[in-house]
């Protein structure tokens, strides 16, 4: 969902081919062995598959609304929200919303620990709107997909935490253009099906 959105914000056109990691076509995994999403092969061949790379590809082409960090500092502090989003957060979440996968009884104790990290995303939305400062960025874009399931585990527990800045962003990227249509329902694409053109430019 990050690399999408970071992809149709840049206006990059693609051909969006969207699979079932259950059954994982050959193209995918001639591209990048490891058979994970997502996965972005350029046209001279070269194949992008982590999700962040493919975000600092596609702005790095063309950044109109300013996602990218522009010092040193904000990039430092951008790699720290990245490193515990897709790290300790990440294992939290993934226990919490499937604990029977990790042999746990219920993903409670994996909760209380993800909290911590809403915590403190809520303390620094308290005196900011956005992860990234005064407005969005590529901060908030990592993150707020993965803020979304954990917040739709259990959504009214969610709701009843005291966290209003932390729901007030949330409930703003989920209403945002940009979410809204990198969330577009489409068809597996299977082997010799007609590929679909990224819309990411408003018709």
């Amino acid at each position: 969902m990050r690399a999408r959105m970071a992809i149709a914000v840049s206006q990059q056109r693609c051909e969006l081919r969207e699979v079932v990691l259950a059954h994982k076509p050959s193209e995918l995994l001639k591209a990048s062995p490891k058979g994970t999403v997502p996965v972005l092969v350029l046209a001279d061949g070269t194949v992008i598959d982590q999700s962040i790379d493919i975000m600092t590809w596609a702005l790095q082409a063309h950044d109109p609304e300013d996602w990218l960090p522009r010092t040193e500092q904000d990039w430092e502090r951008t790699h720290t929200w990245i490193a515990h989003n897709d790290g300790p957060f990440k294992q939290a979440l993934d226990r919490y919303k499937y604990p029977h996968r990790y042999a746990l009884p219920d993903g409670l104790s994996q909760r209380t620990e993800g909290a911590e990290f809403l915590k403190t995303l809520n303390a620094v939305l308290r005196s900011q709107a956005y992860l990234a400062g005064q407005q969005f960025g590529m901060a908030d874009a990592v993150l707020a997909p993965f803020v979304r399931q954990f917040a739709h585990t259990d959504a009214l527990w969610f709701a009843q935490q005291p966290w209003p800045a932390l729901q007030t962003w949330l409930t703003q990227f989920e209403q945002s253009p940009t979410y809204l249509r990198t969330m577009d329902k489409i068809p597996a694409w299977t082997a010799g099906q007609p590929v679909r053109v990224f819309p990411l430019v408003d018709s």
